[in-house]
């Protein structure tokens, strides 16, 4: 006979708990440009991408008014003069969502005129932190450093997700 779960088990709420609060840590950044002030004319974004750090695969997005702004992506001498050289993408729909998908340096214009307005932003997108080594395999016999270290509590949740689960 099939044993089944009762759903407001105490033990499952908080697994389920777990598990939700758990997949955050792994899940990419949406970096909103010029974070409340969107993406608007007479804004410092240099001063804005300073303050934040790109991974591969986090987002950036530009919140504006539609039919009055727009993106480009450029290459850089298009960034520092304004132009569409080397455009690599154009987005017009007042919420749009870039996925960084390669380290480097990303460029992206208002291509209505308003670059010169400071409707410009670059910003630098660096991998993704290694994952933890194993102490077993330090060649130092030191603990890995914490880079990469954001992944490990997934295990933990599952180790405690098992644990509970022969419980219920």
């Amino acid at each position: 006979m099939a044993k089944t779960i009762d759903s407001t088990h105490p033990l499952l709420r908080l697994l389920l708990l777990l598990l939700a609060a758990g997949t955050g840590l792994v899940s990419a950044t949406d970096h909103i440009v010029g974070g409340h002030f969107g993406w608007n004319p007479n804004i410092n974004y240099t001063l804005w991408s300073n303050n934040q750090t790109f991974f591969v695969n986090d987002l950036i997005s530009f919140r504006y008014q539609k039919n009055m702004y727009n993106v480009f992506e450029v290459n850089k001498t298009g960034y520092d003069n304004c132009t569409m050289d080397g455009v690599a993408g154009n987005w017009s729909s007042g919420k749009d969502f870039i996925t960084l998908t390669r380290p480097g340096d990303y460029y992206f214009i208002c291509g209505n005129g308003l670059c010169f307005s400071g409707m410009k932003v670059s910003i630098k997108v660096i991998p993704l932190p290694s994952p933890p080594v194993s102490p077993s395999h330090s060649p130092s016999g030191h603990s890995p450093s914490a880079a990469g270290s954001y992944r490990t509590p997934l295990a933990g949740l599952f180790a405690i997700a098992v644990s509970i689960g022969f419980w219920i």
